[in-house]
Order: structure tokens, then sequence, then C-alpha cells
């Protein structure tokens, strides 16, 4: 791109031809070029100055001010109604971009942009890693108010020693944020909140708590006569927020505790956003998420994959077609007044106020469309009709969810100033009505319709990231919640915690047109969890509506630490399109099943024997030996120097690590024929003896029996043939598990899964791309590494019958693959599989491997994994059916 890119900058002339050079950089195709430069494709309001392409860019030429242009086309009916992924505007000496998704701007000579190529990478597919313009002010913010949070707990150590003072330390937080933000954002007078604590306070501190506590008194006062004489000033701002009764104790203050309460007041919280303004603060007050103040916040692109397709989306197409039609457009704006959006584990409010803009930022562009059909209807709209009364949230924390209605408000204040801009009417915040429709606690026993009502009848979208915890990392209170959640519902412990809200959500919105779309680990939808979950969901009558597959959830940590996470969406079934997302590509399909792939709704089970004509695998031999029959190639040398006969009995050991590491181990293999010759070597038998001493103390009797023949492996699979080792574990990296042959000498361990009288053409069925895709649809993951399982994995993947040259053929390719890793052979697995050290040869020998082994499922190549997987399971289905029928 860097390069296709180079010959638009340093020109001395630039004209329209410039933006149709740029888009043909980035990979659009000549004949899209051309249907856009001859007007076919353009959608722009005034071709003649501007080049529009819907989802794609917003191009104009101005010789006005680019900045004030580029300012009103952001929200622009056309705009909005296209969604292009930039709007540019130049007037041929400047140029200056927004990003739609991202928010990211850019403002350059237009001679520069070579120097910006990365700017527009999303054409190309490439999306940005990190999402992180707007988080300063927030992180500065928040990293001011930690210190004053430290401070006031330091000088009034009882507010940590109850839930109450704890509380009342959180409300008291919610309204200093409150106030920052009011006094830089004309809510209150321009400062007047850290003015009046610095001019009306003594310097050591000591009368603020009782001038605060006058203060938030009087913000509840609704007539300026009843106030203090030094505080009429202030506006009455109510909606509980300054609730006389909801009064809490303000903190004792000292010196310092002033001294950092006015440098707070000091910083600029107009800049403050509130997209991730309440995760920073609730890490102010949270133990243990100090040292990466917004490391819960989630990007706003990452939020849009679960409200866009879920339904703004379905929005701006139904903007599109009413966009000439007043009747339409009106209809349109009653039904997103009426839009309710439930966050069932809000947080602090991230999702809610994204949601919440969004929909305003669509009813501005539609009065802005109705003004420009007719003046008339520019006084027939004096306030927005979104309500945050219709943004319903629930969460456990008692601070979150006051940050999360601060939140809600906040984002309020900010479109009601767009509002202003746009229409030059004023829409005040205060004094606050709504109470906000956020709920305090613990959403996995909380009857939801409770919270919001759910007729059947109403739009309501549940969106959000609830908490996730795999069954071994959950607490006994978090085990306890299931039972509650699951209503009399059959269910296993080995659900991931999240399952709760996938099947309170499915019953909640199941015969109703609620949808639901929640973020989670990709675990759900791998291995034995599938079967586990979704079942109970497609039983309730409910399909997936859309599905972002794997993708790594980033967020605007200083140390970004995302998890690999998918978004699932929920709704009744029926005929409505339904899309795959991956790596950026929309893809439509027939059916999404549990593996988030185009297939029908069933689960692979567990089997013991294979469902295609496969060799038997089995597990490697397990030691259980206290270390002593297993030895380092320090120990075995040692043996060896002590007793050379001991030769005989030793062979190389090989499990996961050390097959993968190339690690050395041995193991002193001993079988009943040969005990007592192996006995008669020395340093054998005082091992052997210590094999007999470990098993006989151990308070397993299956363990104590096996005392009984101590010079022997506690598990032998072992059999003196050829065999096919694959690990169990692998890294998520890499493109291939490396998967061996091995000579009749080696005794696979049982951190491995092996295949005996092993054939070549078997080891290239298994190490294909066709097997990595059924591993990673299928198989369990420990962490984020792959986890092959012989029962789930290997038994159940299907495969043609080969013919025989068809095997001379997958030997002849595997064979090439073993010859290349032996070339390398100065280089571990690890690193010949590492996936960006990987050698070309290698790559290209597995790229011909793949080719081969995909020809024998069918003759049309595959254009992508989610194709293979698919594939996969319509086999898998038709297998299992020819097996009920014999």
């Amino acid at each position: 791109m860097e390069e296709r890119v180079r010959p638009l900058g340093g020109r001395d002339n630039y004209d329209r031809e410039f933006i149709f050079e740029l888009l043909a950089a980035y990979g659009r195709s000549s004949s899209n070029i051309t249907r856009l430069r001859n007007g076919s494709l353009n959608v722009a309001d005034d071709p003649a100055t501007e080049v529009a392409q819907k989802n794609v860019v917003y191009f104009k030429e101005t010789t006005d001010d680019p900045l004030a242009v580029i300012d009103e086309l952001r929200s622009a009916p056309t705009v909005v109604r296209y969604s292009p992924r930039f709007v540019i505007v130049t007037d041929y000496a400047e140029l200056l971009a927004f990003d739609t998704k991202t928010n990211d701007s850019l403002a350059v000579p237009i001679s520069d942009i070579d120097k910006h190529f990365t700017f527009f990478l999303p054409w190309a597919g490439m999306e940005k890693a990190q999402y992180v313009a707007e988080a300063h002010a927030d992180v500065k913010a928040a990293e001011r108010m930690a210190k004053l949070f430290d401070e006031l707990l330091a000088i009034n150590p009882e507010l940590n020693t109850t839930t109450l003072g704890r509380h009342a330390l959180n409300v008291f937080f919610t309204r200093l944020l409150f106030c920052f933000f009011a006094e830089d954002t004309g809510i209150f007078g321009e400062g007047q909140f850290t003015e009046a604590v610095g001019a009306l306070t003594q310097p050591d501190g000591s009368d603020v708590s009782h001038f605060l506590t006058d203060l938030f008194t009087a913000l509840d006062t609704a007539d300026a006569a009843d106030k203090p004489t030094h505080l009429a000033g202030f506006p009455y701002v109510n909606g509980r927020l300054f609730t006389v009764e909801e009064h809490h104790t303000v903190p004792a203050f000292n010196k310092k505790a002033r001294d950092l309460l006015l440098e707070s007041g000091r910083l600029l919280w107009n800049e403050i956003n509130p997209d991730i303004f309440g995760s920073m603060f609730q890490a102010v007050v949270t133990p243990g998420q100090r040292s990466d103040l917004g490391q819960h916040y989630t990007s706003v692109p990452n939020i849009l994959k679960t409200i866009e397709p879920l339904f703004l989306d379905g929005l701006k197409e139904q903007f599109d077609v009413a966009f000439d039609s007043a009747p339409k457009l009106e209809a349109l704006l009653r039904r997103i007044a009426q839009i309710k959006v439930f966050d069932p584990a809000c947080g602090s409010g991230n999702f809610l106020v994204i949601a919440y803009k969004e929909l305003r930022k669509l009813e501005h562009a539609l009065l802005e469309r109705l003004a420009q059909i007719d003046t008339r209807h520019q006084t027939l709209y004096a306030e927005s009709k979104i309500n945050i009364e219709n943004f319903f949230g629930i969460e456990i924390d008692d601070f979150a969810v006051e940050v999360a209605i601060l939140s809600l408000w906040i984002a309020k204040h900010q479109m009601n100033r767009e509002f202003f801009e746009k229409f030059r009417l004023n829409i005040p915040l205060i004094p606050l009505k709504e109470t906000g429709q956020i709920k305090q606690g613990n959403a996995a026993r909380v009857d939801w319709n409770r919270v919001c009502p759910n007729d059947g009848s109403e739009e309501i979208y549940l969106i959000g990231n609830p908490p996730y915890k795999g069954a071994r990392e959950q607490t006994k209170e978090m085990k306890a919640d299931f039972e509650p959640a699951f209503a009399g519902r059959p269910y296993s412990r080995n659900l991931d915690y999240v399952a709760i809200w996938f099947v309170k959500g499915a019953a909640y919105i199941e015969g109703t047109k609620a949808e639901l779309a929640f973020v989670t680990t990709n675990s759900v939808t791998q291995g034995e969890h599938v079967a586990l979950m979704f079942p109970m969901i497609f039983n309730m009558g409910l399909e997936i509506g859309f599905a972002y597959t794997s993708f790594k959830w980033e967020n605007n940590a200083k140390r970004n630490a995302g998890v690999t996470v998918s978004v699932i969406s929920l709704r009744d079934a029926g005929p409505s399109t339904k899309f795959l997302f991956t790596d950026g590509v929309r893809t439509e399909v027939n059916n999404i099943n549990g593996y988030l792939t185009d297939g029908p709704n069933l689960t692979i089970a567990k089997r013991l024997r294979q469902i295609s004509d496969l060799p038997a695998i089995s597990n490697g031999s397990m030691p259980n030996d206290g270390g002593e029959l297993t030895l380092n190639l320090a120990e075995r040398d040692v043996l060896l120097s002590e007793d050379s006969s001991a030769a005989k009995f030793i062979k190389p050991f090989i499990g996961t690590q050390e097959f993968i590491d190339g690690v050395s181990r041995f193991a002193i293999w001993v079988t009943g024929a040969t005990a007592t010759a192996a006995l008669a070597v020395r340093p054998i038998a005082e091992r052997v003896a210590a094999v007999e001493r470990h098993r006989s103390s151990s308070d397993r009797t299956a363990t104590k029996k096996l005392a009984a023949t101590p010079w022997r492996f506690g598990e032998v699979r072992y059999k003196p043939t050829e065999s096919i080792i694959i690990p169990r574990h692998s890294s998520e990296s890499r493109m291939y598990v490396p998967i061996g042959l091995l000579g009749p000498e080696a005794v696979v361990g049982d951190s491995a899964s092996v295949v005996y009288d092993a054939e070549t053409w078997v080891f290239a069925l298994l190490t294909s791309r066709i097997h990595m895709t059924w591993l990673r649809a299928v198989g369990g993951r420990i962490k984020t590494d792959y986890r092959y399982s012989n029962t789930i994995v290997y038994n159940t993947f299907p495969v043609p019958r080969p013919s025989a040259r068809a095997k001379e053929q997958l030997t002849e390719t595997a064979l090439r693959v073993l010859d290349v890793r032996e070339y390398h052979s100065e280089k571990t697995l690890a690193e010949l599989y590492h996936p960006d050290l990987m050698p070309d040869d290698l790559r290209m020998a597995h790229q011909e491997l793949d080719e081969l082994v995909d020809s024998l499922y069918r003759k049309r190549p595959f254009d992508s994994d989610e194709e293979r997987l698919s594939y996969l399971f319509a086999m898998y289905e038709q297998l299992t059916a020819e097996e009920k029928r014999k």
C-alpha cells in the first residue's frame, strides 16, 4: 500500500482525479472506479463537486474553509444515510479526513498524503489495532482523581470499613464528576464549581466538607431564594443526583485533598468522553484495577460490532429507503423514539452510551433531512424524542450504577449541544428530568422483566459484554448463580459463567420482537461447550441472526491485553437474512450453528470410535513414577556411566513439550519379559525401588496397586511401530499444530496423543489445513491454546475414503513436509511453526499438501476456512445419519 500511495505525494497540482487514484491505490477495482467516475455509483448530493460511494467514501472539493465543511459533513443526512468509511474534504492544498468508525481524523497538506498512507488502510481490510485517540484526557483525569480518592480514604479510614461508608464515598465522587463536567460544558458557569471551592474554603481544607454539603443541598433546591447567598448562582440539578434524601456524608478534607480537588477541577473536562468515562472512574474506586486505568473500556468500533448489525444498520437502511418521503421519515422517527436498549451487565454504561449517541445522531440526520424536504418541519421538533429512560441496565457494583447514569446524562448533554449547532434550538440538560433505568443487582438472579418489561410487542435490543469465567475459574458464589438463572432447566457444571446471560437472554426474548447481541469469549463456541449450551437455546425456537467469529477484543489500557472473543446475536427463528463476519468480511449464510459456521444446528459429541476409516488413536503412556522412570539427557548419561548395560532398557521419551521444543528426554522401559535383567542393573534397581515407595505412599487405591510392578509405566500404550504424535496443546498463533512421525523406538508420553501402526498418508490428513480447521472449531481450549481431544476432534473428523492412488499422493506430499523440516533440523518445531518465522519452503510444502487434501473432499477449491468447516459439518451430518440407518 505504501508503494501504491507514494506516487500521489509531492505533486505540484491536484484535481478531482486524486480521489480515484487514491481509491485505486487501496485496491478498488478499475471497473468500480470507472462507474464511480461516470456517475453510476456516485450517490453524492452534488456530483459536480462531490464523489460518494456507499460504505466507502464521501469526498468533497471546496473553496471554503475545509474544517468547517468537514464538520458539517460528518453528521450530514447523506453521510449518515450511506455510512461511508471515510469523509474527505480538500481545497487541493489541505486535506482533511474523518474515519466514521474510529472517530480518528487527519489534517495534512495534500502533498503529504503518502506519509499518512496508514490512515486509509481499512479500505484494504486492514483495521487499526488500537483506538486510543479519545483516551488521553480521560486517563489523565482518572489518574488525578485516583490520587484524591486515596487521600480521602487516608483521612477518612472509617469510610473503607463498611459497605455504607464506601457507598457514601462512591456517591460523593459521582457528584464531583458531574460538577467538573458541568462547569466546563455550559451546564454551570465556566469554572464556577472549582472557583467557588477555591474562593470560599480555607486553604487547610478544614471547611471543604461543610461547603460541599451546603453546595449539594443547593443543587437540589429549585428556588434560588431558598439557597445561601454565596450559592444562589448555582442552578437546580435534581434528577436524583443531588437529592437530599440520598445525601451521604461528605468526607473530611485536609490541605492536600483540597489541592488535589482544585487540580482536578482545572483539567479540561469538556474533553472527557462518556464512552470511556465510566470505566475509567470505576477503576479509580475498585481495588486491583488501578495499574491499567481503562483496561475494561471497550473501544467504540468493538461496541459497534454488536449494535450495528443488531439494529443500527437496519435503521440506516430504512432511512435510505425513506430519504425522499416525509411521512416515512416521520414514521422512522417515531420508531426510534420507542426503541428500548437493555444491557444486563452494563458496568459503567459504555454500550448504553454508544447506543444512545448513535440513535441521537440518526435522529439528527432524520430531522435535518425533513427540514430540507419541508421547512415547516424545522419548528415541529423542539427537543429530542430519544429518552434515556429507554436505556436499561443491571449492574452488581453500586458505584458503576451511579457512573452509568451519569455517563448517559453527559452523553445526552453532548448530543444536545450537537442538536443546538444543527438546529439553533437549545435543549437544557437541567433540571435533570430522567432518573435513569440502571438498577443495582446481580443480573444472574434478578428478574430481567422487572427491570425492562418485555410484553412481546416492543422493539427491545439486549446488548453487552457479560462476565466470562470458565467453569474452573468460577467462585462458589458464581456456581450458586446457575440454579436460579436456569430456572429449573438442567445444566452442566462445566458451563462458562457467560452462559447464564445467553440462557436468561434467550428466555427473555423467546416468542417476542426482542433480540440480543452479546460479546463472549470464543470458548463457548468450541469443544464440548457448544453441546452444553446451544441445544438449550435452539430448542426455544431461536436462531443466531449474525455472529462475528473470533477476534481480539482490544481495549485502551496502557498495556493492551485483549482476549479472543466472538459476538453472537439471538432472535426468534425466521426467514430473515443471516450474516457471518470474519476478518472484516460479511458473508450471507443459510444458517449459523453453535460453532459459528454456516451449517446445520448440530453438536459434535464425544465418540469412542472413529467416524471415518482412520486407525485407532490413544493417549500416550503415563509414567506415574515420581520422576524416577523418566530421565533428562544429563541423568541418562550419568546412569550409563554407572552401568553401560542399562542402554538396552532406555528409549526416547517424547511428549508435547519434548516434541515441539526439541527437549531430549528418555524412559526406562521395562516389560515383564525383561524385568529380571533390568533389576540386575543397580542404578535401574534403585530407581525402581523409589517408584515402589512413591506408589505405595499414594492415597489413591489405583496407584497403590501399581506398586506391585514398579518397573512398569503406570499406563502402558506403547507399541514398537512407527507412530504419529499429536501434541495435546498447541499455541493458537500457529497455522498448523506441529504433528510428527516417530520411529518404533520412541515412547510417546501422556501429554500427547498417538496413532500406532501409522501410515504416512494418515499423517498427511492430520497435518492438513482442513483438519486444523476442524480442530479450531470443535476442539476445546486451555486458556487460548488449542486442546486436541481424541474423542471430540480425531474420532469425529470426517474423511473421504481415499483410493490407493490418493494414498500414494498423500504419502509423497507428507514426506515433502518431513524433508523440509529435516532440512531445517537446527531449528525446533516451535521455531519452524512460529507464524512469523516459518520458512517459506515449509510453508509452501504445507500449502501443496493442503491443496491435495482439499481435493479429496471436492474438486472445486475452498475459498476460506469457513467454507471448509461448512462442508465438514454437512459431511459429519451425513455420516452420522448413515450410522443411524445401519
